[in-house]
């Protein structure tokens, strides 16, 4: 019987074999890529809001509590949005005829909410709480970076699962005293002695416990 197909045939086949491989995995590494850049993660974006609210300016250089607006963060699983009133409380005194605070007004009057984008948003399936994290001394920054600095509000941190798992791991490497949770910029002499003394003052649970997946996924 006549060969079908020539010698050279055999060649191209394990050639292109051998370019497969290489090809799936450049498609892996850019599939990689693309999920953990700011495309995807939405880290460091700064997303449009109805009033271009300065954590900095409140924060840093005026000097308000974390807590002062979100009012929940100690009790509740979410941090909570600060009322219209909350604004007012200064802004019925200062900056009363700003145009670029008329939706704070506009709210108020209407008594109908501003509606803010919202900046962190974990996907439904994933369970977060942010008075165990309080609780256990993890302070507002390691999650959500030096907001004092920021003079319009992003998204610090990726928020994927190994980046919970790495601090759930390690809890000790990233707790602090809790009275100081809401302090910007605190760090510890020796964070490896403290954490492990406040694992310990916190009742932090066992590293198999915290990554257990019924932990966030329930």
């Amino acid at each position: 019987m006549a060969q079908i197909f020539p010698p050279v045939t055999n060649t191209l086949a394990r050639a292109s074999i051998f370019g497969g491989v290489f090809i799936l995995a450049g498609l892996l590494w850019v599939f990689s890529t693309v999920d953990r850049s700011s495309y995807v993660t939405q880290v460091g974006v700064v997303r449009e809001q109805p009033v271009p609210f300065s954590h900095r300016r409140h924060v840093a250089q005026l000097g308000l509590d974390c807590r002062f607006c979100h009012t929940s963060v100690e009790d509740s699983a979410f941090a909570g949005i600060p009322p219209t009133k909350t604004c007012m409380t200064c802004h019925s005194q200062i900056w009363l005829q700003s145009e670029m605070l008329e939706p704070v007004r506009a709210s108020y009057r209407t008594d109908r909410s501003i509606e803010w984008t919202r900046v962190h948003d974990l996907p439904d399936y994933a369970y977060f709480n942010h008075s165990i994290h309080v609780k256990k001394g993890v302070g507002c920054e390691t999650c959500h970076g030096r907001v004092d600095q920021m003079p319009l509000m992003w998204q610090e941190e990726t928020l994927h699962m190994e980046w919970c798992l790495n601090c759930h791991r390690h809890p000790e490497k990233y707790l602090r005293p809790r009275d100081e949770v809401f302090t910007f910029g605190y760090e510890a002499e020796d964070q490896t002695t403290l954490g492990a003394l406040l694992v310990e003052e916190h009742d932090v649970a066992a590293a198999t416990t915290l990554t257990n997946c019924s932990m966030c996924h329930r």
